[in-house]
């Protein structure tokens, strides 16, 4: 299994990016969201990535952050959204966007995305709300930005032991307005342990 890739941006097309490893050349697919992220051709660049593996195929799909591979299998769990899907929904919606639809049932934010027709929309934010769990009714809820930088990758920490993303997402913000903007990761995710831990 392939985690993640650090290289050089060798290109980009449409829907994939290259990243040259010491030489060899990934054809990574990813969303519209990631390309943009990750930076200008011929810089240094970092994908997490998830290995699709099928009978006539291997593929890496690569995302900008932990939190949108999260949210990739998340999707690629729900009967009838396969890769691409998932790509053009991440491509519409970035992750805590994708969290207030699923925690609201909107369907038709989820329905923006390019291939998912109204029934579609509607079991994913079904089968994902057990899954994800009801976002609370605070300022993420009414259109509070999605944690950026450490606080995103401390959230997608506390989301790879088991936490719920409702839980995860207000111990790292209640940790973060206690030691404000310049914590680091660890002290982030330390801190935030012990507020979930209450």
């Amino acid at each position: 299994m392939i985690a993640h890739l650090k290289g050089r941006l060798d290109s980009t097309g449409i829907d994939h990016a290259v990243i040259d490893v010491g030489g060899v050349g990934y054809l990574i697919g990813a969303s519209s969201r990631t390309l943009a992220a990750i930076g200008p051709v011929g810089e240094a660049a970092t994908l997490f990535t998830e290995m699709l593996v099928s009978e006539d195929s291997i593929r890496l799909v690569g995302f900008a952050t932990a939190g949108e591979r999260d949210w990739f299998r998340l999707l690629t769990g729900v009967q009838g959204v396969g890769a691409r899907v998932a790509l053009a929904i991440l491509s519409a919606l970035e992750p805590g966007e994708l969290a207030r639809a699923v925690g609201a049932q909107d369907k038709a934010m989820v329905a923006r995305a390019n291939g998912v027709g109204p029934k579609l929309a509607e079991r994913i934010v079904r089968e994902l709300k057990d899954k994800v769990g009801a976002i609370p009714l605070g300022p993420a809820a009414i259109g509070q930005a999605a944690p950026v930088g450490a606080s995103a990758d401390a959230v997608s920490a506390l989301l790879n032991l088991g936490f719920r993303p409702a839980d995860a997402t207000a111990a790292v913000a209640a940790a973060d307005e206690e030691l404000g903007g310049a914590a680091s990761l660890d002290a982030l995710v330390r801190l935030a342990l012990r507020k979930a831990a209450k």
